[in-house]
């Protein structure tokens, strides 16, 4: 079926923020094609082949008349007769489809998704054969969405697969604390731009049509965003996003007046772990965070916002046990005003270790992002640095690193792509082979590569998986061997949302690949594809009965963590954790719901691991690690570590001796310029 979704389902574009438009002419309408029923396999019809306004649609047999032909415009109208008339249903379930003047009003706008539904941009309603009549000249009409086939359409595949060019010269003006209008220059096509999407640092803002070129977008006061722009056309190709636009939100007035110190901190140990608590400091306008100190240095932080103020309290874990610690806190408003410190305590750990987390040791640190990690069979790792292009071989016990050698044809994205995950094969003590995930100047992809005598033997490098679509942002990049001996990959949407729920794409998916690039052949839909309707994953982890764990980053309200299913849908772009976006949202029959769901705030999740059933998420925004038990198909106990003690992080990964390797990502990794970071790599040592 055609892919002809013009703005991601849920998003209306318009509402009066247009502020320059190209001129008339500039987007070329899609050629006229006939909509298909999916059940009847009958055409959209106008009835009675009339045209004037008012006339109903029905299914009828496809005769290859002008009253089947239609198309979608750049704006969302779905015209006939060559754009005579437009088609409208009104806002109510059970209403006529017919036609009318065209007068870009939101009742005559319609997107079509991936999955052949065809959505009303005003009602959220579905074109629907009305009682799931096949029979010719069955009326048409309006319907709640539900996912059944007489709501299902094709059209005959585009010829379109040329992507626009991306946007470029975006630039801010009218700049506040809380708004700004986002202007850039017109993309161009070989049919023509359908629409632009907006976004900042990966999550999506807004969508406009293709005739438009600047923008109201909100802003965050404060914040430090890096903005950029996607074009698309009407057969659902999305451009590479364009460069990326720094913005520095101001904050909405100034503020020098800081916090008063927290006050009555007090600390006990369990095992190796000190937990602390204080009373609420104060502030003229709001508390948005403390800073938690261990023998004079900065060792965590509790966050908050000006509506949700900071916890309390904070754990501090791993420590060396029968040791005297001293600690004290500082308060900080949201313009990095900090009070004076915190009376200061003294605690001392107990003999041994009681907790969960045992101890932490720093083993290397790195000035490029460690991306993946993979525990080799003699207790060292190997890990990619995502910017550089290369592979480094550490040993823990002495810190001695050897570059293995640089991956052949990487490249970044001036965003979140770059040389990403790695996996070593079941059989690597015999046949060295390396699985190696990374964007390549245009797609992403899947290799493998032999390690000889301590290097990369180019000379075996293999490309098993190609074509996998690529953006600024949402490559996905995680490999895990599964105890079926089959790798497992995880790719994002490459931010075109409707790919997600394409089982022909492989964007937005779980992949299951034979470990010489086969398609297993017990795959779901002939393909790589495992599962479907992701926006962003990248933890994969197996637990004791060989079930798979998936780790996913959401647009800006939810993470979510997946028990994936064989040729299960997760929702996406439709549903984002537990959040409906669009259509029918998550209760859509057949979307699986997630295991655990985490604010982005507090999440942000990349790599996952699990060690004796335990799962362990590693968050970058959330910059903490996460630990749940899991019991029978759910997440229990979920406890939170290292929060704001190391920053971003990015990988966990388990170690052979039932341990955790991590990994953090701190600065340098939302572009692609290598050596530009300072991350470090630490063994966790877990307890009971």
């Amino acid at each position: 079926m055609a892919t002809l979704a013009l703005l991601p389902a849920g998003c209306l574009e318009g509402s009066g923020e247009v502020v320059e438009e190209l001129g008339e002419g500039d987007a070329p309408l899609v050629t006229s094609a006939p909509l298909i029923g999916v059940a009847s396999g009958r055409c959209l019809d106008v009835s009675g082949r009339s045209t004037s306004p008012g006339a109903r649609l029905q299914i009828y047999d496809c005769n290859g008349g002008d009253n089947q032909g239609f198309n979608f415009t750049a704006a969302g109208e779905l015209q006939v007769y060559g754009g005579t008339l437009c088609v409208e249903a009104p806002a109510t379930a059970g209403s006529r489809v017919v036609t009318a003047s065209c007068n870009g009003q939101a009742r005559q706008k319609w997107t079509m998704n991936t999955d052949g539904t065809i959505v009303n941009q005003q009602s959220r309603l579905c074109m629907d054969v009305e009682g799931r009549r096949t029979a010719s000249g069955s009326p048409v009409v309006v319907w709640s969405c539900n996912g059944q086939t007489n709501q299902k359409w094709s059209m005959p595949a585009s010829a379109d697969t040329q992507p626009p060019t991306p946007p470029s010269g975006l630039r801010t003006s009218n700049v506040t604390c809380t708004s700004a209008t986002l202007s850039w220059s017109a993309s161009t096509d070989d049919v023509g731009v359908a629409g632009y999407d907006i976004y900042h640092d990966g999550q999506h803002m807004t969508s406009v049509s293709g005739s438009t070129l600047s923008t109201s977008i909100t802003l965050v006061p404060g914040a430090q965003w890096g903005l950029y722009v996607n074009a698309r056309d009407a057969a659902g190709n999305v451009s590479q996003a364009s460069a990326t636009l720094t913005l520095s939100v101001p904050h909405c007035e100034a503020d020098t007046q800081p916090p008063t110190a927290p006050s009555g901190l007090t600390g006990s140990a369990s095992g190796t772990s000190v937990t602390l608590r204080w009373n609420a400091s104060t502030d003229n306008i709001a508390v948005t965070a403390y800073d938690v100190y261990r023998n004079g240095a900065k060792v965590g932080t509790a966050s908050g916002t000006a509506s949700s103020p900071p916890a309390t309290t904070f754990a501090d874990s791993g420590l060396s046990a029968a040791t005297a610690y001293t600690y004290h806190v500082i308060a900080r408003d949201a313009q990095s005003n900090a009070s004076p410190a915190s009376g200061s305590i003294s605690v001392t750990t107990g003999a041994a270790c009681s907790t969960a987390i045992c101890e932490v040791v720093q083993v290397a640190t790195d000035n490029d992002v460690p991306w993946g990690l993979a525990p080799l069979p003699d207790g060292t790792i190997v890990y990619s640095r995502r910017d550089a292009d290369d592979i480094i071989h550490l040993n823990p016990s002495t810190g001695a690193k050897t570059t293995l050698g640089t991956v052949p044809n990487v490249s970044g994205t001036d965003g979140e792509g770059g040389l990403m995950g790695l996996a070593i094969a079941p059989t690597f003590a015999t046949d060295g082979w390396l699985y190696i995930m990374h964007t390549s100047p245009s797609d992403n992809r899947i290799v493998r590569i032999k390690i000889v005598s301590n290097r990369l033997d180019t000379s075996t490098h293999q490309v098993l998986v190609s074509g996998l679509p690529r953006n600024k942002y949402h490559n996905g990049g995680r490999l895990r061997f599964g105890p079926d001996g089959k790798l497992y990959a995880s790719t994002g949407d490459a931010q075109n949302a409707n790919l997600a729920q394409d089982t022909s794409s492989l964007a937005g998916k779980i992949l299951r690949i034979e470990a010489d690039g086969r398609v297993p052949s017990d795959n779901p839909f002939a393909n790589y594809v495992w599962s479907y309707g992701h926006r962003n994953p990248q933890g994969l982890a197996f637990d004791s009965e060989g079930r798979l764990w998936e780790q996913e980053f959401g647009n800006s309200r939810m993470d979510e963590t997946n028990l994936i299913q064989r040729g299960g849908n997760y929702g996406w772009p439709n549903c984002e954790g537990t959040v409906s976006n669009g259509g029918s949202g998550c209760s859509t029959p057949g979307y699986i719901a997630p295991k655990l769901t985490y604010s982005t705030a507090e999440g942000s999740c990349s790599g996952i691991a699990i060690v004796d059933d335990v799962f362990y998420a590693a968050c970058q925004r959330g910059a903490r690690l996460y630990r749940a038990v899991i019991s029978g198909t759910s997440l229990t106990n979920v406890q939170q570590f290292f929060n704001g003690t190391y920053g971003r992080l990015r990988t966990v990964e388990p170690a052979i001796d039932g341990n955790l390797w991590l990994t953090t990502t701190n600065t340098g990794d939302k572009d692609s310029v290598p050596n530009n970071s300072n991350e470090r790599i630490f063994r966790v040592i877990l307890g009971g």
